[in-house]
């Protein structure tokens, strides 16, 4: 299927990689306001160039259209693309509001075209395996669920965009921005939030609008307790991996980025072995992907995510993480900023 890109920045160059890995996907197009952007693009990836977004959307050979602008300006060119009957697959978030996640996907569903977030790290063996373990009952009663995103970014990243760090075009700092991939994964596993309290400060980083370090307490509605922190203040030389950790009564997993640092459970099956050959940490431990650049992340997960889309459109499924699956991170973290907003609040989430 043929693939347009709308954006012409670093993420625009990140999904042209990705799509052009694809064996069943074809990079197409691209859309940009600044036409020597879209231009170094075709230039390194193929594909026709555009600056009038009309005249993309018109082209009877685009079929999906992926959005790479910034977070908070991903509505409109959703709902133009879905309006030209395009299927659409969005970077996360897939919008900075539950309510403008909405918008969205009643305007693809009205248009008979799929629609789906970018969760890379949800296409990862390990998160996988997981999350069947959690469906299966292997831990019991969940107790506590963790994530913890200690991340680093310097002044630098800030100031390369005049969109980064704002309430309207971020939506948010290092829990909208850089944690949401962790917490998709916590409750992909777990299950979803019912309620939070949290707190939040900007404590390096200048002429932001945003946190750059939060921590939440999180009650899950399978009963479990659990604590989220995500920070782009913690600096390290080669980066702190992103960190999801599920206990229960009956097993434990803690999960490292890509891998295990603990697989253990009560009632051994036949699988751990495998996850445990090659799904565990070795001896020295990983950096952090992305954790201190995040231009250094690898687009196999993307690769992966367009792939699931392309196959949900063929054979008539809803891709894996469809637009409410998209929408449940967006929800949680919405709600830890109201609570952080307002002295750590106990909040519903929504």
């Amino acid at each position: 299927m043929k693939f347009g890109i709308i954006g012409a920045g670093m993420i625009a160059n990140f999904h042209a990689k990705a799509i052009n890995a694809m064996e069943d996907g074809e990079l197409h197009s691209f859309y940009g306001r600044r036409k020597d952007a879209v231009d170094e693009l075709v230039a390194e990836h193929g594909g026709k160039g555009y600056t009038d977004l009309d005249e993309f959307l018109a082209d009877p050979e685009l079929e999906i259209v992926t959005i790479a602008t910034p977070s908070g300006a991903h509505l409109d060119p959703a709902l133009a693309a879905a309006a030209a009957k395009k299927h659409v697959v969005c970077e996360k978030p897939l919008e900075v509001t539950p309510e403008r996640i909405d918008q969205m996907i009643a305007a693809c569903e009205e248009n008979g075209v799929t629609l789906s977030g970018i969760f890379n790290r949800r296409f990862m063996p390990a998160i996988e395996a997981m999350k069947n373990a959690a469906d299966q009952g292997r831990f019991g009663q969940l107790t506590m669920c963790d994530a913890y995103v200690k991340w680093y970014r310097d002044q630098a990243y800030y100031d390369s965009g005049a969109w980064r760090g704002t309430w309207a075009l971020d939506g948010g700092g290092a829990l909208m921005n850089q944690g949401i991939h962790t917490i998709d994964q916590l409750i992909y596993a777990a299950g979803d939030v019912a309620a939070v309290s949290a707190t939040s400060a900007c404590l390096i980083h200048e002429n932001i609008e945003v946190e750059d370090t939060i921590v939440a307490i999180l009650e899950f509605k399978n009963g479990a307790r659990g604590v989220l922190q995500a920070s782009t203040a913690c600096w390290s030389s080669t980066g702190h991996p992103a960190e999801v950790h599920l206990c229960g009564e009956k097993g434990s997993a803690f999960l490292v980025d890509e891998s295990f640092r603990v697989w253990d459970f009560e009632e051994p099956q036949p699988q751990d072995r495998e996850i445990k050959n090659s799904l565990m940490l070795d001896s020295e431990g990983k950096v952090g992907l992305g954790a201190n650049d995040p231009s250094a992340i690898n687009f196999s997960g993307h690769q992966k995510n367009f792939e699931d889309v392309v196959d949900a459109i063929q054979s008539g499924r809803p891709p894996k993480v469809d637009g409410r699956e998209a929408r449940r991170a967006v929800a949680l973290i919405c709600a830890i900023y109201e609570s952080a907003k307002n002295g750590g609040n106990r909040v519903e989430v929504g």
